[in-house]
């Protein structure tokens, strides 16, 4: 958003490390523009990675065990099984060339070192470069240490701390005209500001307030008062913590307050979210909007506009613009240094207990609040406002297992966002939330027991039925010695996903009546009975009953259409593409399965993707009418880029033999008509396709969306309309 300036040749020497080596580090003190220096180096040398360079921001991360979901998450890689973040990294990224930013290392050098070394030496098309206050001091790392801008005058003219500060005055003072007579008390300045970057910017924003003489004089009284940093520590590090206390100074003491007190947040945060953790004692609701205007105007806090979805990556676009829910809506982000400079001020007031609950409550209500809406037509916005607020989400969770008494609130919270770790692509993370959540909190709770069902639905989906069968057990009987109707509900429920999966659809039947009569006593109705209705149906259809199985599917239609919900409609799209296929209609099928796909797609529900990409594949085997050939080689081509989806979900379809039915059938009509090589070949160029490639090629697109080495353009929409159409309020 603002002009580079300098740098040019830090940026030569950038590139050459980049050139021979395949992990570069760029150190240097807090504020003196590494992630600036690394970014722009990254851009320039973005066309020697034919799959791109992807920004992962590793200061969002405070826990070690996260740092491979966040990297997954930044890439744009979605994985739901329970491997190893760093093993799913190492398979999805086999082949690529790709350059990977690790930005704010320092509080987690040992786990991002450990992170480094094993991608580095299993993918050899790889490159990292890292930002960091201190040194990985991994094999073959090169360093390349940051120093400030300059401020003595060279032959090239004037100095870049001095064109830096210049260039940010014009910014505030669109009049500001650099003179003679200026050029000596500004180089002076950022003398003593020793040059470096943001300190020379907080000081250029104080000309909104003060002329260039009253900042020098200032500067010399904040040097004065806040000295007496740690002996040891860097002169950099002391000038730039003087530089902060003395933008601190400025503020106003309502101004001040507010700075420490949005240090709870982490990531971006909307300005609702600012108003409900931070107003009161002291600082009215009705004053926030103009106090974080002040403090976007001292450089204290970014304005930013985040766009709709998740950031892209190798192989997955971002979301097309249907997801924005218009506008892109202002956040607000304050820089690591200067949180963490509010962070102790916060804590010197005594106050960061109560300001980190409120954090807490807050998010806690994001979780249930989107839970709610889940359950009809804005199902998109609630994926989008949970993925935002993710690293805040993170945060709260963090804050509830590391304190005394909070277990409970971490079991609700953790449990509560179900609905995100399961329809948009974080089944590893749940289950790791949920798992630390429920060993702090064995006592028989509600929030245990929900706790409980989910941990049993998400280990269900992942195919782990050995963590999914004792975990639904103990709720069952919880809620039988509790008399908790709800809970039972979902017990039942979940344990007959577990039981259509374990080949047992009798049983599974059963477990779904049971469930749906409780659901009804109870008067739920939201997506979860949606899908025990679609789960029922598929039972059925495994044993035969095919009407019975297409009035259960007809039911989700109705309510999906009355209520616009579009998640659990997906997969009632695919069982009704199966059933389709099972009478004959081939045409109609295909336009189920395609529609599933692409829905599924948006959620970025790997497991709705890849059932809609088998069944298609088994289309493929068949003649879509008269005169017309089917495509065993296409058959093929979607079986190996479902093989390759299927890697990020779990075991394929689940473990199950008869979810593997169609999958086997496909295979076999495959392979009695094609040789031996056709049948091998076609396999291998689907299981090579990236998803947003394997679901272009699902839909029948010919063009995917973007290309090697450049952000990926919006999301395919296909041809095919919706035989269903969801009507929307």
């Amino acid at each position: 958003m603002t002009s580079f300036v300098g740098r040019r040749e830090e940026l030569t020497a950038l590139a050459g490390l980049l050139a021979r080596a395949r992990l570069v580090t760029v150190t240097g003190p807090g504020g003196v523009g590494k992630s600036r220096l690394a970014v722009r180096a990254a851009a320039r040398a973005a066309r020697s990675f034919p799959d791109g360079v992807q920004l992962v921001e590793v200061a969002e991360v405070q826990d070690a065990l996260l740092l491979g979901h966040a990297v997954l998450e930044a890439l744009g890689l979605t994985d739901s099984t329970a491997r190893p973040p760093l093993d799913v990294l190492v398979e999805q990224l086999a082949g690529r060339r790709l350059l990977l930013v690790l930005d704010g290392c320092e509080h987690l050098v040992a786990a991002c070192a450990e992170l480094v070394d094993t991608l580095l030496r299993a993918l050899p098309g790889l490159r990292v470069l890292a930002t960091s206050r201190e040194s990985l001091q991994s094999a073959g790392e090169h360093l390349l240490a940051v120093a400030p801008l300059p401020v003595a005058s060279g032959p090239a003219g004037l100095p870049d701390a001095v064109q830096l500060f210049a260039d940010r005055a014009r910014a505030v003072l669109p009049g500001f005209a650099l003179g003679p007579a200026d050029e000596p008390e500004i180089t002076q300045l950022c003398r003593r500001l020793d040059g470096i970057p943001l300190a020379v910017e907080l000081a250029a924003g104080r000309l909104r307030a003060l002329s260039v003489e009253q900042i020098a004089a200032r500067l010399d009284d904040r040097f004065k008062l806040l000295t007496g940093g740690s002996r040891g520590a860097l002169p950099r590090h002391q000038t730039l913590r003087t530089t902060i206390g003395w933008s601190h100074e400025l503020c106003t003491v309502q101004e001040r307050l507010l700075w420490a007190r949005l240090s709870v947040f982490a990531g971006s945060f909307e300005l609702e979210a600012a108003e409900y953790v931070c107003a009161g004692d002291g600082i009215e609701a009705d004053e926030m909007l103009d106090l974080i205007g002040d403090l976007i105007n001292k450089s204290v806090l970014l304005r930013v506009t985040e766009p709709a979805g998740r950031p892209a990556g190798p192989g997955t676009p971002r979301r097309p613009a249907r997801w924005s829910t218009g506008a892109a809506a202002v956040r607000y982000r304050m820089l690591d240094t200067l949180r963490e400079y509010g962070g102790q001020w916060l804590r010197a007031t005594g106050d960061e207990q109560r300001l980190l609950r409120r954090h807490r409550d807050w998010y806690l209500g994001v979780a249930t609040w989107g839970e709610v809406e889940w359950f009809g037509p804005r199902q998109a916005e609630t994926a989008e406002r949970t993925e935002l607020a993710h690293p805040n989400l993170r945060a709260a969770l963090e804050f509830c297992l590391a304190e005394p008494g909070e277990e409970q609130i971490a079991l609700l919270m953790a449990g509560t966002l179900w609905f995100y770790w399961v329809g948009c692509g974080h089944l590893g993370e749940g289950r790791h939330w949920l798992d630390r959540a429920l060993a702090l909190a064995p006592e028989p709770t509600e929030a245990r027991a929900k706790a409980l069902w989910v941990t049993g639905y998400m280990a269900t989906l992942q195919g782990d039925l050995h963590r999914a069968g004792p975990a639904l057990e103990e709720c069952r009987r919880q809620a039988l010695a509790t008399g908790d109707d709800r809970a039972l509900a979902y017990a039942l429920h979940r344990q007959g996903c577990a039981a259509l999966i374990g080949d047992e659809p009798g049983r599974a039947t059963e477990l779904f009546e049971e469930a749906l009569w409780h659901y009804n006593t109870i008067g739920e109705l939201n997506s979860n009975v949606l899908m025990a209705m679609f789960e029922l149906g598929v039972a059925h259809l495994f044993q035969g009953e095919t009407e019975t199985g297409e009035l259960w599917f007809g039911r989700v239609r109705e309510v999906c259409e009355e209520h616009g919900e579009q998640w659990a409609y997906a997969y009632g799209l695919y069982a009704m593409a199966y059933a389709q296929w099972l009478a004959g209609d081939v045409r109609l099928a295909r336009a189920y399965a395609r529609e599933c796909v692409r829905l599924n797609y948006l959620f970025r529900d790997l497991l709705g993707i890849v059932l809609g990409v088998e069944v298609l594949a088994l289309l493929e085997t068949e003649p879509a009418g008269p005169g017309e050939d089917c495509d065993l080689v296409e058959a093929r081509v979607l079986q190996g880029a479902a093989h390759r989806i299927w890697q990020g979900v779990g075991k394929p379809f689940f473990g199950s033999r008869t979810f593997n039915g169609a999958h086997q059938e496909c295979e076999a009509r495959a392979r009695a008509g094609l040789t031996e090589q056709e049948f091998l070949e076609a396999f291998e160029l689907g299981a090579v396709l990236d998803l947003d490639a394997a679901v272009c090629r699902a839909l029948g697109d010919e063009e995917r969306p973007g290309g090697p080495g450049r952000l990926p353009g919006p999301r395919p929409s296909p041809r095919t309309p919706s035989p269903w159409p969801v009507r929307n309020p």
